[in-house]
Parts: C-alpha cells; sequence; structure tokens
C-alpha cells in the first residue's frame, strides 16, 4: 500500500481542477497546467479534494499510484505558489543578466552563453543568486540543471555555478615539491 497515494490532494479555493478520465487540468493564479495519465489508476475530484486509486493489484498500478498522486500535488501547488530553485555563482569576472526571456551568463568562457528560458519559467539576479521560478516543477528543475551545467562546481576554489544548498567538498590541492 502506497503511504503517499492513499493521501487525498487539496484543492485551495483559488485553484480550478477538472478532471477528465485520466486527464487532469489545474488552473490558478501562477498559471495552467495539463497533464495525462497512465489509465492505470482511479482519478477522482470530490468535495475539492483529489484521490488517486489504483484499479487493480498489479505491479504496474501500484507502482504509479503514488507517483500519479504526487504530480498532481505538484501541479496544484505548482498553479497556487509556484516552485523556485536558486543557483549562486561564484567566481572572478563572473555575471548574469536577464534581459527578457534571455539568461546571459558570463562564466570565465571566451564568449557569454545566452541561454534562452522556456515559457512558463521566469529568472531573476541579485548580487551573485539566480533565482529560476515557475509553475511547472519539472521544468524549473529542468532549467536549473541545464544552469548549473554551463559551469559546474570545481572542488578546489569551488568555483562555478551550483545550487544554494549544495555543500561543494573541497579537496586539499596540490602540495609543494616532495623529493
Amino acid at each position: 500500500m502506497s503511504r503517499i497515494g492513499k493521501m487525498p490532494v487539496g484543492v485551495p479555493d483559488k485553484v480550478e481542477v477538472k478532471v477528465n478520465g485520466s486527464h487532469v487540468a489545474v488552473k490558478g493564479p501562477n498559471g495552467q497546467l495539463e497533464y495525462t495519465f497512465t489509465d492505470s489508476v482511479n482519478i477522482v475530484l470530490k468535495d475539492k479534494e483529489v484521490t488517486v486509486t489504483p484499479i487493480d493489484k498489479t505491479k504496474k498500478s501500484l507502482s504509479l499510484w503514488g507517483t500519479t498522486r504526487t504530480l498532481i500535488s505538484n501541479m496544484v501547488t505548482g498553479v497556487s505558489q509556484g516552485f523556485t530553485k536558486s543557483l549562486e555563482y561564484t567566481g572572478v569576472g563572473y555575471k548574469a543578466a536577464v534581459s527578457g526571456n534571455t539568461l546571459t551568463l558570463s562564466l570565465g568562457y571566451s564568449h557569454p552563453i545566452e541561454y534562452a528560458l522556456p515559457a512558463g519559467v521566469s529568472a531573476k539576479v541579485t548580487k551573485n543568486v539566480i533565482d529560476i521560478s515557475g509553475a511547472n516543477k519539472e521544468l524549473v528543475g529542468f532549467v536549473a540543471a541545464k544552469v548549473r551545467s554551463f559551469r559546474p562546481p570545481e572542488p578546489y576554489k569551488g568555483k562555478g555555478v551550483k545550487y544554494i544548498d549544495e555543500h561543494i567538498i573541497r579537496k586539499a590541492g596540490k602540495t609543494g615539491g616532495k623529493k
């Protein structure tokens, strides 16, 4: 039995959820999200709560039960509150700027990196922190991972782009001429 799957997803007042078979559409103040789930689970909207139950006791439907419930919960949270990932960049001469839907990064390469943000995701730069936010948790995480991949943190000086809560294990570096 899935502990997560058994819990119903509460729908806030400002969020509207429509369930049509296995297709779920969620609309709120931060946008609109839609997703078509597998037919292995049954999704029911009743009294401002969405409940997910498996169709049968097969391994597939039981394994997708909790996943489906969590995805619906993330959709409701995304359109009501939104998700944010914060990245920190450190290094001499490293800069970041946002203009429109383009994030421009100067990360020590011979050229600036211009990354076009996908629809539904916005970025904000303050000092040496990049805040990436949006309603779709999966897309926000993907964009944050993509920006981090442009210059991952290195273990000697810690230069690069890292998540705010990420801890970089430092290495000692070279020791002077041993004989």
